[in-house]
């Protein structure tokens, strides 16, 4: 009866998380500022630096450097910026760039450089480049550059999207440059009455110190940053004895149309660049500049994902309801009635789940590997829950390049001692109480599994991508960093989680488990086909905000509505819960007490069409994907995310029957 406290707990708490959950939705798109990220003030005349980033293309999901193409460098030479562990795991390789503006100084086309004559050798491979529809990116106060472009089918909508192409291919056939940048710069003139004060500890005492504004008010902030890039074919005159930065008159330039095209790329051609700046004043405040960025369509999509799902959870639940409150009682009262002295006269009377007491804890078949599964999936489900809830609060600011890829990888760590404990106080549950073994399931959950075919996987794309000159491979460095960090850090912390384990007290089962086992009827129809059905539930809550994640991984698409996705992570893991109780049940009632694997694949099947819905994906919507590589690092990342899919739910579908199945037995009265 010890059981039936925790569940009720358990399912109090996760009303109230629910709650939550819905509370945060209602603001989940707009984000704030973490204390400490601050806007940078500049005055008329500060010196203002555009930053490069990768080379990247929607088709080939091979990012390269952006010097790998023949680009003007900086007069004092390219140097890297300094980046986080989730830019370098993103492929982020942030550059200085030659283009360089001085706050309020509109300037006329300035002259870059003039490139050496295209090899032949260089002139196809901007040809490629082109070809993959590469994209440019630049960035400037970490604000990526934004191109808009009239909708060909709606002329008077502009579409936004962030970058440029380096080229275009024309309709004669030909391969031209853009090569003149008409870069626009968003600014905010911050009131000159306003008072920013920062608290700052000294050695002696605190210091107030305070930003007010002087003759020029409080300065301006960079809101937002635009580009129109034009293929201008320079005059010779023009650009004949021109050092960077001196303006050029060229009429070429004054008429600058992406539609019109000049810059063609020809074998021993040299390529001539060129910007022009122009500052605008905006009504957008500091705070409020990532919105155009992060703005996503479709909320009613959301909501309408949302309503369908709760609509499944209600249905479920209702089922659930109807097992415990009326068939369970009915079949406990019936049992109770047939029991005493009359008992052996009536028990051919009895059938279903009650004849399977002595049985139902029975140890499963190969109890290391269910241990071990349940362990990994209680490391990604608390990764991801945490990840997102503070995504959903905003803490995964967007102007933290990486910040988000770099709290998975550290909660993920941190997660193994929990992965730890849940293996092997499992494992001391099925062997009720008996902690032989303990190091054995602790080692395993450290390396196998997940932690073996994620390492495994993620070794092998990254050779692929060492081999093409990516920037998405991981740099030798890192990579040695990040297996030393699982090897220090998660290892240890996933041991440590193993010993806490055997001294807490472990949860007794409420019938004991006779030494024979039960011969188990057969069946008409395999239970796994049950199991197979059972995921279409599950992913019928998450199919729609799959499709958006998807679409943000590899459409380069922005998804930033972490309330959403919170709400049906939460609504998923009710479901998975209910589905894996009630075929738990169906199992029990047919005198079949094998369900602990059946619990865990149950709602882990949903894994099975989350994959082929990536397959539907692939097929669909990234019929432009190009090349072996990209295909490979495709089926690779869906592997793994079906996996850990498989891993998260399955362990939720365990757990809840494990809860069931005790409650369920625990009201039984044995002789």
């Amino acid at each position: 009866m010890a059981m039936a406290p925790r569940c009720s707990t358990f399912t109090t708490l996760s009303t109230l998380l629910f709650i939550l959950l819905v509370y945060s939705c209602r603001s989940a798109a707009p984000a704030f500022y973490l204390p400490g990220s601050y806007p940078h003030r500049y005055r008329p005349g500060d010196a203002l630096a555009a930053k490069v980033n990768s080379l990247t293309s929607p088709s080939s999901k091979l990012p390269y450097p952006y010097y790998s193409l023949p680009f003007c460098a900086p007069p004092d030479g390219v140097r890297r910026a300094a980046e986080s562990l989730g830019e370098l795991l993103l492929g982020d390789r942030i550059e200085t760039s030659p283009y360089r503006f001085s706050m309020l100084n509109n300037t006329a086309a300035l002259f870059l450089c003039r490139t050496d004559p295209v090899a032949p050798a260089a002139a196809e491979l901007i040809k490629s480049r082109i070809d993959d529809a590469y994209q440019v990116n630049l960035l400037l106060d970490t604000l990526p550059v934004v191109r808009y472009v009239k909708n060909p089918i709606a002329p008077e909508v502009l579409l936004r999207s962030t970058g440029f192409p380096f080229g275009v291919r024309a309709d004669d056939g030909e391969y031209y440059v853009y090569n003149h940048l008409r870069l626009t710069v968003l600014l905010n003139k911050q009131n000159g009455t306003t008072r920013v004060e920062a608290l700052m500890a000294t050695a002696d005492a605190a210091e107030l110190i305070s930003f007010a504004g002087g003759k020029e008010g409080g300065g301006y902030t960079v809101v937002g940053f635009e580009v129109v890039p034009c293929s201008v074919d320079h005059d010779a005159a023009a650009v004949r004895g021109k050092k960077m930065y001196d303006e050029i008159a060229s009429k070429a330039t004054a008429g600058c149309d992406p539609s019109v095209v000049g810059m063609r790329v020809q074998d021993g051609r040299p390529l001539v660049f060129s910007y022009e700046v122009s500052f605008v004043e905006s009504s957008i405040e500091w705070p409020s500049r990532w919105d155009a960025y992060l703005e996503m369509g479709g909320a009613k999509v959301h909501w309408f994902s949302i309503l369908n799902s709760i609509v499944v959870v209600a249905f479920l639940a209702a089922i659930v309801l109807v097992i415990l409150l009326r068939t369970v009682r009915c079949d406990l009262a019936q049992y109770e009635e047939l029991g005493g002295e009359a008992g052996g006269a009536h028990a051919d009377e009895l059938a279903g789940w009650k004849l399977v007491a002595g049985d139902v804890f029975r140890e499963p078949s190969h109890p290391v590997l269910l241990c071990v599964l349940v362990g990994d999936g209680v490391r990604i489900l608390g990764m991801g829950v945490v990840t997102i809830l503070f995504a959903a609060l905003g803490f995964m600011s967007p102007a933290s390049r990486g910040a988000l890829v770099t709290g998975m990888l550290c909660l993920y760590l941190v997660m193994g001692a929990a992965a730890g404990y849940a293996a092997v106080s499992l494992w001391k549950t099925l062997r009720q109480g008996d902690t032989a073994g303990w190091r054995s399931v602790a080692w395993r959950s450290s390396f196998a599994v997940f932690p073996a075919v994620g390492f495994a996987v993620f070794t092998a794309l990254n050779c692929l991508l060492w081999y093409n000159g990516s920037t998405g491979a991981v740099p030798y460095l890192l990579f040695v960093g990040i297996l030393l960090l699982w090897l220090l850090v998660s290892v240890p912390l996933t041991l440590a989680g193993g010993l806490l384990a055997p001294r807490v007290r472990h949860i007794e089962h409420p019938v004991r488990t006779n030494k024979i086992a039960r011969q188990v009827p057969a069946a008409r129809c395999s239970p796994w086909v049950m199991v197979a059905a059972a995921g279409t539930l599950p992913f019928g809550t998450v199919f729609i905000e799959l499709f958006f994640i998807m679409s943000s991984l590899w459409l380069g698409r922005v998804y930033y509505v972490f309330g959403f996705l919170l709400v049906v992570m939460a609504l998923l893991v009710a479901v998975c819960a209910e589905v894996s109780v009630v075929l738990t049940y169906m199992g029990l009632c047919v005198e079949d007490w094998r369900w602990w694997w059946r619990a865990f694949f149950a709602s882990g099947s949903v894994a099975l069409y989350t994959l082929g819905y990536a397959v539907y994906y692939l097929v669909f919507d990234l019929h432009s994907l190009a090349g072996p590589v990209s295909a490979a690092l495709y089926v690779g990342y869906s592997l793994l995310m079906a996996l850990a899919v498989m891993l998260a739910t399955g362990a939720v579908g365990l757990a809840a029957s494990f809860c069931f199945v005790h409650y369920l037995f625990s009201s039984l009265k044995m002789d």
